[in-house]
């Protein structure tokens, strides 16, 4: 089976495509972060709703104080 023969722009091209696909994966990973960074957020924020609400039932009577 032969190899295929690449010129130098064949291959710049092919380095270049890999760079822009690394920014675009970049990119992706970095709006990933910041979603879970939010996610946390909210997810700290929902905890501390929940632990203030436990602290204000009277679970006896099952009202509010």
């Amino acid at each position: 089976m032969p190899h295929p023969k690449y010129t130098k722009a064949d291959l710049e091209k092919i380095v270049y495509t890999q760079l822009d696909n690394l920014n675009a994966i970049h990119d992706l990973l970095r709006i990933m972060k910041l979603q879970n960074e939010l996610i946390e957020k909210a997810n700290k924020k929902l905890e501390d709703e929940i632990i203030d609400f436990k602290k204000r039932i009277n679970y006896e009577t099952g009202k509010f104080k």
